[in-house]
């Protein structure tokens, strides 16, 4: 069974900065994209940051310059800097994963980390 575990959430004081982290374990051949998406209270879930395999990444406007995902296997790391009380939401962690050559890729979700910007 394939899942994703995300660590590293939390409360931070404005200005300040965290690193989220999503290990990808069990039947696993391929991951094509690595992602995180973050939900607000009341708002739709929204794209923060991707990491395509052997692609470029990208991050939403609104955390460009603020914001830098990496993977490293199958781990995906997202560090966000200068933090401010609109960036708290759950933050999930997706990934697009082949289970063996040739396989449909599925879509699979982490449960999701909360981050808290607060003084």
């Amino acid at each position: 069974q394939e899942q994703l575990v995300e660590a590293g959430g939390g409360l931070v004081q404005p200005g300040g900065a965290l690193r989220l982290s999503c290990a990808a374990s069990g039947s696993i051949f391929s991951i094509k994209v690595m992602s995180w998406y973050r939900q607000a209270p009341g708002k739709q879930r929204q794209l923060v940051a991707s990491v395509p395999s052997g692609g470029s990444t990208n991050s939403a406007d609104s955390m460009k310059g603020r914001c830098t995902i990496s993977s490293q296997r199958n781990t995906v790391y997202l560090q966000m800097n200068s933090l401010n009380p609109k960036d708290t939401a759950f933050y999930y962690c997706t990934a697009l994963i082949s289970t063996s050559p040739g396989s449909p890729v599925f879509s699979f979700w982490g449960q999701g980390s909360p981050v808290t910007v607060s003084s």
